[in-house]
């Protein structure tokens, strides 16, 4: 496909008229063709109009055609092929194999949610037939369904050019529930953005679709954004960025004469806790792990470990000796912006100039432009507890170890942390009264608690939760990854007395789509 620099405004192609931009290669700083202008207020309008004008029908499409709606979009992003990974590569940085992994992800969850359309538990039916003879008072007939909050506001990623953007989690998601999608590009990655929304205007097209059921915007500024999240046509935002970003949005958000649910994933240091027996058998082996996991995508994935807390010791110094040694050979790799690079920089040189921090170890610089150098830094347990700084995510290829007098002082630092999107044990079978003692503070902290792990690897299944208390996102009731991501979208709806002739699909007594049904409080299937 060819890249044309225009906004995607249902099945139309609109030249922009806004401040102008173009992706960057972070590698070597060369900008890419071709230029994009911003989208205007009246491509906000247009895009909005459609979708709302979307709603109604797209909402009550069949299970069947909104679940081969789902996979004709991965079909077509997968029939992009090269063209779309070496976009890619050009405008984050990332190598060749993290994208197409990427790829495989992002056409995984599409095909996921197709599923999960097709099973229809997310309609949650519940079914109370009249009880007219019931004593002292008869019940009337009451039927319960779900359906789709509106239309949605959607922010790609910088970090996951494909799977947190045009058609990444938030996007098929909202889809799957019935939600048209207008979707704010990232503007690190536009080309990128641009093909997989032509492929999705193409599933559009051969799937007799709205036109409205999608729509991409460009633009390099706030103010898109914001425009969006205003427009009363948009009934709930998905985001994923920064805490400034996504606190922004839920104030914007909360103003509006209509509140609506801002999703925003934002910000996260995904503490690591080591164990005493598991830090004596195999600390050194631990400390490897802990470093591959740190460099990762360099130190860029919101559920980088960007903290280790410990009892002093010798196993803690043998721990320490070794992730110095793996920091010191990583090589730094390419940031995806220089925006991010240049944050990076700035706090790492704040922790380096904090009296209270010292330097374990840094890696390598890299050879190509906007390189980090991974950094592995170290602190007290009474210092990290009087300094809130020292809870600050730096975005990148950097981690804190919180170095402890006893287990009450890890007790401490654990109920101390903010909210987090993971929370990791690192033990042996010995330490289980240890980590009893801890998984309740965790619980309370986290939303995904895991065990001799690191907390990089997110699978897209129907278990996962991505999310947690705030800062870590906006909502903890709520998961951006794996199929209960749908619920965000959703909201119940109750159905009292209604003649068979107007009742929706799914509520008649014959169910037509054959989904489970509690009927009475009990499943019919």
């Amino acid at each position: 496909m060819t890249l044309y620099g225009k906004q995607l405004i249902g099945q139309n192609a609109v030249a922009g008229s806004g401040v102008t931009f173009a992706g960057l290669n972070p590698a070597t700083n060369e900008s890419l063709e071709p230029q994009y202008a911003g989208a205007s207020d009246q491509d906000v309008e247009r895009a909005c109009q459609l979708a709302e004008e979307a709603f109604d029908r797209y909402r009550e499409t069949s299970l069947e055609s909104r679940a081969t709606f789902l996979e004709r979009i991965a079909t077509e992003i997968e029939a992009l092929g090269e063209p779309l990974i070496e976009r890619a590569m050009a405008e984050s940085g990332l190598p060749q194999a993290r994208l197409e992994g990427e790829r495989g992800r992002t056409c995984g969850q599409l095909r996921l949610f197709a599923s999960v359309v097709r099973d229809g538990e997310w309609l949650d039916i519940r079914i109370d037939p009249a009880l007219p003879d019931r004593q002292p008072m008869p019940r009337v007939d009451l039927r319960q369904r779900h359906i789709a909050l509106g239309p949605v506001a959607v922010f790609g990623a910088s970090n996951f050019p494909l799977a947190f953007s045009v058609a990444g989690g938030d996007t098929a998601s909202a889809l799957a529930a019935g939600c048209p999608v207008v979707v704010k590009a990232h503007p690190a990655h536009p080309g990128t953005s641009e093909l997989v929304g032509q492929a999705i205007q193409a599933a559009v097209r051969a799937c007799d679709m709205p036109a409205g059921v999608f729509s991409l915007l460009f633009g390099a500024g706030i103010d898109l954004g914001q425009a969006l999240v205003k427009d009363p046509r948009i009934k709930a935002v998905g985001f994923t960025g920064s805490r400034r970003g996504g606190t922004a949005l839920m104030a914007t958000a909360q103003a509006r004469p209509e509140p609506i649910p801002v999703y925003a994933e934002m910000s996260s240091i995904n503490p690591v806790f080591l164990l005493p027996h598991a830090l004596k058998s195999r600390g050194a082996e631990i400390a490897e792990a802990f470093v591959a996991s740190l460099n990762m995508g360099a130190g860029q994935f919101c559920t980088n470990p960007g903290l280790v807390i410990a009892i002093k010791g010798p196993e803690l110094d043998t721990f320490l000796h070794a992730a110095a040694e793996a920091v010191t050979r990583s090589t730094g790799q390419t940031m995806l912006t220089p925006g991010i690079h240049d944050a990076y920089g700035d706090a790492i040189e704040r922790l380096s100039g904090n009296a209270s921090v010292r330097e374990v170890a840094r890696g390598q610089s890299g050879e190509q432009g906007n390189s980090c150098q991974p950094g592995l830094f170290a602190t007290n347990a009474t210092d990290f507890l009087a300094d809130e700084q020292l809870q600050d995510e730096v975005f990148g290829a950097s981690s804190m170890v919180v170095v402890c007098d006893d287990q009450a002082q890890v007790q401490a630092v654990a109920k101390h942390l903010e909210g987090q999107l993971t929370a990791t044990l690192q033990m042996d079978d010995t330490d289980t009264d240890v980590a009893r003692g801890l998984l309740p503070i965790l619980e309370r902290k986290a939303g995904r608690v895991m065990v001799n792990g690191w907390p990089t690897g997110v699978e897209v299944c129907h278990a996962m939760v991505h999310g947690g208390p705030y800062p870590a996102t906006s909502d903890s009731r709520s998961t951006s990854v794996g199929s209960a991501a749908i619920h965000r979208f959703l909201r119940p709806v109750c159905y009292q007395n209604m003649p068979e002739a107007l009742l929706p699909e799914a509520l008649r007594d014959n169910n037509p789509h054959g989904v489970s049904r509690l009927i009475d409080g009990k499943r019919d299937n």
